[in-house]
């Protein structure tokens, strides 16, 4: 992607190429899947996939190059999904981008007790101080994990947060992905 900033790692740099497709298609979209893939080896192991992708000429040969999946099914929770997942070795590598409502840390102590998942999904959609936010999480089979968050009210590239703890339950769940 041209817009995507230079950034210290190729996994940092794959976490905001993703983030900024995500961006292109806008909000309220459903959440996609990513293999992540070593960019010189797709070259030279599959040339015709990599020409389709347009990486035949790309200068970078440190790179990791995101590829889209299959749809996440709507109908299955996205933990129950994730844990039917199983990576060929040429992938070294899965991100997610999904949008979620969170709330600030000092609305926690106001949460109601003993609320189901559905209740509380609508308690927190209904607060005055919820956020709209979109996650893009990534891990490597090493270990290696990044993510970036976008808020709906900040949708700037400029103003997307990355970190590699920023979302740590949803970067163990796709470390569970390569899990043996």
């Amino acid at each position: 992607m041209s817009n995507t900033p230079m950034a210290a790692s190729p996994l940092t740099r794959a976490v905001l190429e993703i983030d900024e497709y995500a961006s292109s298609l806008g909000w309220d979209q459903p959440a996609r899947l990513f293999a992540l893939v070593d960019t010189a080896r797709l070259r030279t192991q599959e040339p015709s996939l990599a020409a389709q992708l347009g990486l035949a000429d790309a200068p970078d040969t440190t790179g990791l190059t995101p590829i889209e999946q299959d749809e996440i099914p709507a109908d299955k929770p996205l933990d129950e999904f994730l844990g039917t997942i199983a990576w060929p070795d040429a992938v070294v590598g899965c991100a997610l981008t999904v949008e979620r409502m969170m709330l600030p840390p000092s609305a926690e102590a106001s949460v109601p007790e003993g609320l189901s998942e559905k209740k509380l999904a609508k308690w927190v959609a209904e607060h005055p101080d919820r956020q709209e936010v979109r996650m893009t999480v990534a891990v490597l089979r090493d270990g290696a994990r990044e993510s970036a968050l976008r808020l709906r009210e900040k949708d700037s590239p400029t103003e997307v947060l990355t970190g590699s703890d920023l979302v740590p339950g949803l970067a163990e769940a796709l470390s569970a992905t390569f899990a043996d």
